[in-house]
């Protein structure tokens, strides 16, 4: 069995996933060496149980490759796993780095270097819709990739009118290609693939979508792009999610300012005034990265992931005003203050009469703050 082959194999099983097999490669040396160790030796690595041992050494029982593989062939679609050179550098690097990448068509090369993501609610109002069609459209008469996740509203509206502006978009789906949802996208995924871009997802070809599936997929969206842009999205929008994975990622984040009294722009007005990037036109976004004529680059990214990754260099940074602060906010800094490291769950244990949406907003706040950080288990910690 080669590492590819590992791979696949580990993707199309339950209960796996990205970080659970680092820790089997950590254990077992590399990811064919996995099905080479016995239940027993299995069940000593953290976070394996005896089922899930029992299903890494028998998975014949539950997996077919062989089968898997042909279907792709049939399908025109090319499975890309971490073994592959093809594999793209600029994902590989993010946490939990998807194991396996089915592709149908081509993700454009100019991604590495010019790609956005684009989000936001499914229930797009007609201010939101009007902005997320400029915006994609300035994206592409720009020579930008745009990113998103196909679902119905801002995601529809972003891949549509990029392609309607000449431009190339890849759309990352919550559930396998041969699962394919929403069917009403059906035809304007056919039209990204046949335009230059591409539909791509983790998911083995036959995995339904769930409710679990999107916000794990967000991760991807946030990861092959530059930045992330939230069009418009209320404090429950799983936009705020993507948002998270790119602060997480050591992206920026921007935002489209909304009405005050509109519940669908709660989440970006907060995440403005956190510290995100108001956004009232596609320059602003290339202003923030300076693309422009005679860029001679300094790096802010760079400078944002070295100040995140080193408290005191965001203690110098940043200022440590806690006026901006809501309620919520100093709540969390001061559950943290107490405990080394908290899980969004232990937060929402510790503040039962806060919803957990509006921790997550909290949380993704403080992280564009620099007064947190995530940690590579998931939990959060205090920087300052």
């Amino acid at each position: 069995m080669t590492d590819r082959d590992a791979y696949i194999i580990l993707n199309m099983l339950t209960g796996i996933g990205p970080v659970r097999t680092s820790a089997l490669i950590e254990f077992c040396g590399s990811p064919s060496a996995i099905f080479e160790h016995s239940e027993a030796d299995l069940q000593r690595i953290h976070g394996v149980s005896a089922a899930l041992a029992n299903r890494i050494v028998n998975w014949k029982n539950t997996v077919d490759p062989d089968q898997e593989l042909a279907f792709t062939d049939r399908a025109g679609v090319q499975l890309v796993t971490l073994a592959d050179e093809e594999y793209p550098a600029w994902l590989r690097g993010i946490h939990a780095a998807p194991l396996c990448l089915y592709i149908r068509g081509q993700i454009p090369p100019e991604t590495e270097t010019r790609s956005l993501a684009m989000v936001g609610t499914r229930n797009a109002s007609r201010y939101g819709a009007s902005m997320a069609r400029h915006l994609a459209e300035s994206a592409a008469y720009s020579a930008w990739v745009t990113v998103s996740g196909l679902a119905v509203g801002i995601d529809t509206i972003v891949h549509r009118a990029t392609l309607d502006a000449g431009g190339k978009t890849v759309a990352v789906l919550g559930g396998g290609l041969a699962r394919f949802h929403p069917q009403e996208n059906l035809d304007l995924a056919r039209d990204i693939v046949s335009s230059g871009g591409a539909v791509i997802t983790e998911f083995s070809m036959t995995t339904p979508p769930s409710r679990h599936s999107f916000p794990t997929r967000n991760r991807i969206i946030s990861g092959l792009s530059l930045g992330t842009l939230v069009v418009e999205a209320g404090v429950n929008s799983g936009s705020l999610i993507t948002a998270a994975h790119a602060l997480e990622q050591g992206k920026r984040i921007f935002a489209v300012p909304g009405p005050a009294d509109a519940a669908g722009s709660n989440g970006c007005n907060a995440l403005i005034r956190k510290g995100a990037v108001l956004v009232e036109n596609f320059e602003h976004i290339l202003e923030d990265f300076e693309f422009l004529p005679g860029f001679e680059g300094k790096n802010r990214d760079l400078a944002f992931r070295e100040a995140t990754a080193d408290p005191d260099a965001a203690s110098d940074s940043v200022g440590t005003d806690d006026s901006a602060l809501s309620s919520e906010d100093a709540a969390i800094l001061e559950h943290l203050k107490k405990a080394e490291k908290l899980t969004l769950d232990a937060l929402s244990s510790r503040m039962p009469e806060t919803p957990a949406s509006s921790i997550l907003s909290s949380l993704i706040a403080l992280e564009i703050l620099r007064r947190i950080r995530k940690n590579p288990d998931g939990s959060y910690s205090r920087i300052r």
